[in-house]
């Protein structure tokens, strides 16, 4: 008796990992041209793309905040504001000065915040500058950052970063550059993360990365 449920037990387990697995074309979708990362040799890249006006980003922050925590050393996570439209691009814009000002860990969830929680649009220089005054730094040198030539190139990078992915929406995870994962093919937010680390696992244990 105890050998059958053993056998169940086991088969049960089998049949768990195999369904946790993701599916190529289901799961995730394969890019045709891997993108390059920047990590070093042995390192994976995984990557949000995001959008700060987006609900569903906003909503996604929280698990995947948690799955982040817990990131061996030889994971390397970045976030890259989406460019797709004027909006989208000014957002970026405060993301990647933020960046340069050395405040956006402290800015970037209460820049989510104050959109979906205050209903601020923060999409004016000015408007952008008084909110990261509260984060150390003065309004000039916010605006500075914001109109500055370094931040300008960050967004014609994420622009041209945004197309390689092929991306028609966000969020999204890609992971080595290779692997992207939506809301939709995750089957929801919750999913992303998980589906993330089954492909760090894959990446990992066929030692491909894309690190240099």
């Amino acid at each position: 008796m105890w050998k059958q449920w053993i056998a169940i037990i086991a088969g049960l387990s089998l049949s768990t990992l195999a369904a946790a697995a993701p599916v190529e074309g289901q799961d995730y979708r394969v890019l045709d041209t891997p993108v390059d990362t920047s990590v070093d040799e042995g390192q994976i890249e995984v990557t949000e793309a995001f959008w700060y006006g987006c609900p569903h980003c906003y909503d996604l922050e929280g698990p995947l905040d948690a799955w982040v925590e817990e990131l061996p050393e030889d994971v390397v996570f970045r976030r890259l504001p989406a460019t797709m439209g004027d909006v989208w691009t000014r957002h970026a814009t405060a993301f990647f000065a933020a960046e340069r000002l050395g405040i956006l860990e402290e800015v970037h969830g209460d820049f989510f915040d104050a959109i979906h929680q205050e209903g601020k649009k923060l999409t004016q220089v000015d408007d952008i500058a008084a909110f990261f005054s509260d984060y150390g730094v003065s309004e000039e040198e916010a605006r500075e950052a914001l109109t500055s030539f370094g931040v300008k190139s960050r967004i014609n990078q994420a622009h041209a970063r945004m197309r390689a992915y092929q991306l028609m929406g966000v969020p999204a995870l890609i992971v080595d550059g290779r692997y992207v994962i939506t809301p939709d093919s995750a089957g929801s937010l919750d999913n992303m993360p998980q589906i993330a680390e089954a492909l760090v696992e894959k990446v990992r244990s066929e030692g491909d990365t894309q690190g240099e």
